[in-house]
């Protein structure tokens, strides 16, 4: 499947923030849930910090979909 590409502006954006700026979770209290529970990987390994730093080339798993954090612009 081809990752959804997340473009962000900046160097990094938290992961809590990534899910729910790409509208996979509803809220903050959805993202930390599914993080806490284990359901996202990071480049391919479970992370359960919600505010892991996520930058342009990273790929971010939950659900079935794939993001792929890009450069804004």
């Amino acid at each position: 499947m081809t990752p959804i590409e997340i473009p962000i502006a900046g160097e990094s954006i938290r992961l809590g923030q990534l899910l729910k700026f790409a509208s996979v979770v509803e809220d903050g209290a959805d993202a930390r849930a599914v993080i806490e529970a284990g359901e996202v990987e990071v480049n391919g390994e479970i992370d359960t910090r919600r505010g892991r730093q996520v930058r342009p080339g990273d790929t971010v798993t939950y659900a079935g979909e794939t993001l792929a954090v890009v450069a804004e612009g």
